[in-house]
């Protein structure tokens, strides 16, 4: 068996399997007399009347534990050292960021689920959660391809043979992360997007419908954006002197998916009874639960997005909790200021605004930068369910008034904030590179997102209404989707037409 000169000290009884745990090891090394027993140490001085010497005695044990628990630890640096080029430490981070992202589907779902009435609870969580599994499938065969392969069709999309079910990323390490790790945590992302535009279409769908149009929304807009704005070789990538700002998604996840369900919401028209009838949130504990767990998660969004583990995710997750927590407060301070009362629904808003405002802009925003751009969104996306209100239209869940407003204002705002060490880089490709020029490039960067997503969501609607069909029909629409689309009752309520 090889061994590498430098681990040449671990004992040979270890190496050849002789000793198989710590006792062993301690008593073989004994055996071969390679450091005395302290015990029979001990034994000789009493037989001989020889006083004692502690602090000689003291700083042998000292030393005999130290050499043993090294001995212990060669085999596992050992270890270490053929780990296939990984970076444990940046590997274990992106890890526990791609497991944060995925908890905050289920806490979408408990937030959406909170907020509709009783009889669509579970088919309002349902569109979440399902999300995990088609999405979940498509990125595996596809949507990694297509999101992050090279340039085809004139950058349009990208592909790539070896992204294509996975297949070519095996061994592939890259930055001292496993591929794999960043294939799956670009997944989550993709699997939450369309199930953010649930919340505008919530109450009022097929299941059928919503699957097929999930499926298409991802292949045809969520792949291409993603691709323009995050793949090496996306012309928004490299558009301007840096490319676009968005570290986490501020267009390719909260703008696209707030316009498509904007356009969702008007194709489908209103909920019966919508305005007229009371339709009051179904469980605000559980709307609050979901809540904190998106804040929880949105750690493992933006942070993990730096793709590292280092000052750049530190400054990411500094930014995010400032902007969450003036988000909430602002907001709080609002209904305080007009309606004498603060309210949960108003406080969660609140939270959601400060975190989408601050997801394309957490790498390279300084701390008073967060707490502006958290206090702004919150009071643009108030005004903007203000005026919700006043034009009419159904967006059940406020996906464009939160996400599609808040993010935006992010997208652009940002420019405004941006640390003198990123505004020095950039200039470094363009002499002179000022926030204007880089306002220009976020305002190219949502005019197109905005442009592409809006007639790409009309189109699938109709041909998903064309096909299988989109608004359901109205008596199910009155017996709710639980019991007429799943067979089920959320709470086990016989009479959940409320």
């Amino acid at each position: 068996m090889f061994i590498d000169k430098r681990f040449s000290f671990v004992p040979a009884c270890f190496l050849h399997g002789k000793a198989k745990n710590r006792e062993e090891l301690f008593a073989a090394r004994m055996q071969e007399k390679r450091w005395p027993d302290p015990l029979a140490v001990e034994r000789s001085r009493a037989f001989n009347n020889e006083p004692r010497k502690e602090s000689s005695m003291r700083g042998k044990n000292v030393l005999t534990l130290t050499g043993a628990a090294l001995l212990l630890a060669a085999p596992k640096m050992l270890y270490a050292a053929d780990n296939g080029g990984c970076d444990s430490g940046a590997t274990a981070w992106m890890l526990t960021s791609t497991a944060l992202v995925l908890l905050m589907v289920p806490g979408l779902a408990m937030f959406y689920g909170g907020l509709v009435r009783t009889k669509n609870v579970l088919g309002t969580m349902m569109h979440s959660f399902v999300a995990m599994a088609i999405i979940g499938v498509l990125w595996t065969v596809c949507g990694f391809a297509l999101a992050f392969g090279k340039n085809v069709f004139g950058g349009f999309i990208g592909w790539s043979g070896d992204y294509f079910m996975l297949r070519g990323i095996d061994d592939l390490v890259t930055n001292g992360i496993p591929e794999y790790v960043l294939a799956m945590f670009q997944g989550k992302f993709a699997i939450i997007t369309p199930a953010l535009i649930s919340g505008a279409l919530a109450e009022r769908v097929y299941f059928k419908g919503y699957a097929l149009f999930i499926i298409l929304w991802f292949l045809l807009i969520y792949c291409p954006l993603c691709h323009w704005v995050w793949a090496p070789d996306g012309w928004l990538y490299n558009y301007g002197a840096a490319g676009v700002i968005d570290l986490a998604g501020g267009l390719v996840i909260h703008v696209s998916a707030g316009v498509s369900a904007l356009v969702v919401a008007l194709f489908l028209g209103k909920r019966k009874g919508y305005p007229k009838l009371p339709m009051q949130p179904n469980n605000l504990v559980m709307t609050l639960m979901g809540a904190g767990l998106l804040w929880v998660g949105w750690f493992g969004f933006n942070a993990g997005s730096t793709v590292q583990s280092g000052l750049e995710t530190a400054r990411a997750l500094t930014m995010t909790q400032i902007s969450a927590a003036s988000g909430a407060l602002t907001w709080l301070i609002i209904e305080a200021l007009a309606f004498r009362k603060a309210t949960s629904l108003g406080f969660v808003s609140g939270i959601l605004a400060g975190l989408v405002v601050i997801t394309p802009a957490a790498g390279v925003v300084k701390p008073i930068g967060a707490l502006v751009l958290g206090a702004v969104s919150s009071v643009v996306c108030f005004y903007a369910l203000k005026l919700k209100t006043k034009l009419g239209y159904d967006d059940t869940l406020d996906c464009f008034g939160i996400h599609g407003v808040g993010s935006g204002c992010g997208v652009l705002l940002l420019s405004f904030f941006i640390r003198e060490s990123w505004m020095a880089k950039a200039a470094e490709h363009v002499s002179g590179w000022s926030v204007w020029n880089q306002l220009a490039v976020q305002a190219t960067g949502l005019a197109v997102t905005v442009l592409f997503a809006a007639v790409g969501a009309f189109v699938i609607c109709l041909v998903v209404e064309k096909t299988v069909g989109f608004r359901i029909d109205e008596q199910s629409e009155i017996d709710g989707l639980d019991q007429s689309l799943h067979g089920e009752h959320g709470y086990g309520l016989m009479h959940s037409e409320i």
